[in-house]
């Protein structure tokens, strides 16, 4: 398939709202792969339908780390995202497999019965302090940090250090770079701290399965250690908090689905999973994947060097998977869902991710029955996540 001549402009989404951009659905509808053009850098392929963006996450013929070494790297934000989250195999599959060992469902599971006293302990203080409320900073930034800073073993007085760190990393403004370059030598540093303690002191935790050799006698090194740590407290952290605020505002704005999880808070898992699928978080396709070979992606033909970005919140929205999807139904089997990725880039901390949001929503549909907005989303602008970083909001 010959490229068009001009390709159209992208991201699409927008900041202020949680929508999926109407340009996704008309590529859906459009033959093949749409040709995009970034802010910055060359143009590159996007793919939109469930079929496409599989096979583009999934198959190993298409790599991420070779982003940088390209200088026309195609990217929305003036900074590459770093990590592990634009690793290949062998690396990747290495400190992949590390994770797993020490995100056991035995370990995960142990945190839930915290979360769930930490959200009711949250809305407590809101209770007293009485309405109106902030749902983001009295509620969804300290749920997930607390549980992410107890899975790490980061001690109470340090939480505050960790919500700055996380902070900077995941701003995408071109003035923050050198800041954030400062805090992620101090997150490195703290997280050197962590480790050396783990191993003067094991103890039955998440940090001390990381630090212990594999089955063939083989350790992290140090710079893998601290790539991991970063990646489980981004996911863990800033995917939740964004995401709790997300589900109550659109839950309000379908009131009969309100209801029913009110009527039957049971049904809260599969609810998350709707939701998960329902939102589109990210604020873009952010991670471009350049082919190592001639691959056929769909009705196009990707050639060799090229690149393509994936849109997960598209393929969520494909009605070629999922019937209906413009709306919301708590009692749809979304299982499939590319909420957290998927293939060797699905996130590590989906298990963590899923507990802290079921927990939260939890504790609001029993608690805060009659929850309600109470004036205007102030909205968080130039980040990976969208999101509110400010949702008033009252009860009677």
């Amino acid at each position: 398939m010959t490229p068009p001549t001009c390709p159209v402009a992208y991201p699409f989404n927008a900041f202020t709202d949680l929508d999926l951009a109407e340009p996704y659905r008309s590529a859906q509808q459009a033959p093949g792969l749409l040709r995009i053009q970034m802010p910055i850098g060359a143009p590159a392929w996007l793919a939109t339908r469930y079929d496409d963006v599989r096979l583009v996450l999934g198959d190993r013929r298409f790599s991420r780390s070779e982003a940088f070494r390209r200088d026309d790297a195609p990217r929305a934000f003036p900074r590459i995202a770093g990590g592990i989250v634009m690793m290949d195999p062998p690396q990747l599959t290495r400190i992949r497999s590390r994770a797993a060992q020490a995100f056991t469902r035995r370990r995960v599971e142990a945190l839930r019965p915290h979360a769930r006293e930490y959200a009711h302990q949250l809305i407590d203080r809101m209770l007293a302090a009485g309405p109106p409320a902030d749902l983001v900073n009295d509620y969804a930034l300290p749920l997930p940090l607390a549980l992410i800073c107890e899975l790490l073993g980061v001690p109470l007085q340090d939480r505050e250090r960790f919500k700055a760190w996380n902070d900077s990393l995941l701003s995408t403004r071109a003035e923050d770079a050198a800041q954030a370059q400062q805090h992620l030598g101090e997150l490195a540093a703290y997280i050197k701290g962590l480790v050396a303690e783990r191993r003067r002191d094991p103890r039955d935790d998440f940090m001390t399965a990381l630090t212990q050799a594999d089955e063939k006698g083989e350790h992290l090194s140090e710079e893998q250690l601290l790539l991991l740590c970063i990646a489980i407290l981004v996911a863990g952290y800033e995917g939740s908090a964004s995401q709790i605020p997300n589900f109550i505002q659109v839950l309000l704005d379908n009131p009969t689905q309100w209801q029913q999880l009110k009527d039957h808070p049971e049904q809260i898992p599969q609810a998350v999973e709707e939701l998960l699928r329902y939102i589109p978080l990210a604020s873009a396709a952010m991670f471009v994947h350049y082919a190592l070979k001639d691959i056929q992606v769909g009705e196009t033909l990707v050639r060799q060097g090229e690149a393509v970005f994936a849109s997960i919140g598209a393929a969520n929205h494909d009605p070629a998977r999922f019937a209906n999807p413009q709306a919301l139904d708590l009692q749809r089997d979304a299982s499939g869902h590319f909420g957290f990725g998927h293939g060797l880039h699905h996130c590590i901390g989906s298990a963590l991710a899923r507990v802290e949001l079921q927990e939260a929503l939890h504790a609001l549909v029993v608690r805060l029955p009659n929850l309600q907005r109470c004036g205007e989303a102030q909205w968080k602008t130039a980040t990976f996540f969208r999101g509110a970083h400010c949702l008033p909001v009252t009860w009677s």
